[in-house]
């Protein structure tokens, strides 16, 4: 059971092959026995599960139906659940149960699907490889040595060691897409305000959205599905009509047009990697897709805008984490201000406490133009290179990360280095586009991705390229050894 992709259950449970209790039955034992390898879980949720698999195993048997009517799920730890903790990966919020849920786990819910915990992440979201949690790190379950990547590692790594077959992520600067190259899996960031961030705790507001992670494009799809949508809740949700995204992957990609920016393939490119993502274009070519050089120009600049604008809206937004209201607080104060500091000092691990500190000098008196400011017009200047080069090709092809998964530890003492790990993801949330990784071949052992971006609500355009690539190809069906 555990190998059948959501697809498939949805089938299975279709035709009565078996319920949504015996598949949930079998996956919870499936993670009790398995994820003390991994840790890509911070809390499970038996007893929840199994009462929302016999209500969905009802709600079938008086004739509903539905692609995640009884499917098996988890969440980031940062999708606020009603009663349950909701903690970001972070000693502040280790204690903080939420008194609601967040707007997506309760479309999900209310479409049937069964929450088997909440999964590990860097803390706040704030990595590339999901070491900063308060909870440890999790391991790659391709190799245990190695970074699953971060921020939603824990939902990567849990569906990549088919714990589950799809799990709720985020993603800021690529936290969604660089997990699901390192672990072999398909992951999609849609467009800014496509996906509701009421109940999702905040890192940066202006570039975080929630989106799927799973072994193919169409489980993305069913997932994406569910997961879309406006919410009158959330101020930067869109109101825009939601498609049948799994309506849409069997269209053909004759005459589609792929822009191959020159800019990806710099020196900093790994050209084992870089010889994976010619025999993607070349696949893409066979099915009928024009491949054309672009020029994305700004590039160059995204990454110190992304390590500007970040900060200084984590700052902002974490600043509510006080320990007077909610989360950790310090024992015995001596006053308010020693209240503060020593609750955000022992709440916050050295990860969040550095990107508060740059974010705070970014927005601080005298800096403000020199850093902020500037970085907001490099913004639009990278949103405009995306607009013309829109204007030639219908999607941008290149690699979602330019190295593999490196071993734990590895850039701990740099912090630096590992943030130009996010070169090619983060220029897709600094103009709010939606952005695809899917499985692109091997090195040394370790998964590649191949990473997709559209215009502005092409969701489909990229699920129904993935899915098309996936028809053709048999990378994503690859299982790491194990598990």
């Amino acid at each position: 059971m555990h190998q059948m992709t959501l697809a498939e259950i949805a089938r299975g449970l279709a035709d009565k092959k078996f319920s949504s209790e015996e598949l949930t039955k079998v996956l919870l034992a499936r993670i009790t026995q398995l994820d003390p390898q991994l840790n890509s879980f911070i809390s499970l949720t038996e007893d929840l599960a199994i009462e929302q698999a016999k209500a969905a195993d009802a709600r079938r048997a008086n004739g509903e139906s539905g692609a995640l009517l009884g499917a098996p799920i988890a969440h980031k730890d940062l999708f606020c659940t009603l009663g349950i903790r909701t903690s970001c990966g972070s000693k502040m919020l280790d204690n903080f149960k939420a008194p609601y849920d967040a707007t997506v786990v309760a479309k999900l819910a209310a479409a049937g699907a069964v929450t088997l915990g909440k999964t590990n992440m860097d803390e706040f979201a704030m990595g590339s490889a999901n070491e900063s949690s308060w909870y440890g790190a999790v391991k790659n379950p391709w190799n245990l040595e190695h970074v699953p990547g971060g921020s939603s590692g824990g939902s990567a790594a849990a569906v990549a060691a088919r714990l589950l077959p799809a799990a709720t992520a985020t993603d800021t600067g690529g936290s969604i897409r660089q997990p699901a190259a390192f672990t072999n899996l398909t992951g999609l960031k849609p467009t800014y305000g496509r996906v509701s961030r009421w109940g999702m705790i905040a890192y940066a507001s202006s570039l975080d959205q929630g989106g799927p992670l799973a072994r193919t494009a169409e489980d993305c799809a069913i997932l994406l599905q569910g997961m879309a949508g406006f919410d009158p809740n959330d101020s930067t949700s869109i109101d825009e009509p939601v498609p049948d995204y799994s309506a849409s992957l069997g269209e053909s990609l004759q005459g589609l047009r792929i822009g191959v920016p020159k800019e990806y393939f710099s020196a900093g490119l790994d050209p084992r990697i870089a010889e994976l993502i010619q025999n993607s274009i070349q696949q893409l070519r066979k099915l009928g897709a024009v491949i054309k050089e672009i020029s994305l120009p700004n590039m160059q600049h995204a990454i110190p805008a992304y390590y500007v604008i970040a900060p200084a809206e984590a700052s902002s937004n974490l600043s509510r984490f006080d320990g007077v209201r909610f989360g950790h607080r310090c024992e015995n104060p001596e006053n308010l201000i020693d209240l503060y500091k020593r609750s955000r000092g022992e709440g916050f691990g050295a990860e969040v406490q550095r990107r508060i500190m740059v974010g705070a000098y970014a927005l601080s008196a005298g800096y403000y133009d020199a850093y902020y400011l500037k970085a907001q017009k490099i913004r639009r200047l990278v949103k405009n290179d995306f607009m013309a080069a829109f204007n030639e090709v219908d999607i941008i092809l290149g690699p979602t990360t330019p190295n593999p998964a490196w071993k734990l530890g590895a850039k701990n003492s740099d912090p630096v280095a590992a943030y130009l790990e996010d070169v090619y993801t983060i220029t897709a949330n600094l103009a709010g586009l939606p952005g695809l990784s899917m499985p692109a071949g091997f090195v040394d052992g370790l998964p590649v991705g191949v990473q997709l971006l559209a215009p502005y609500f092409q969701e489909g355009r990229l699920l129904n390229v993935a899915h098309q690539y996936q028809l053709n190809t048999d990378w994503h069906t690859r299982t790491p050894t194990g598990f």
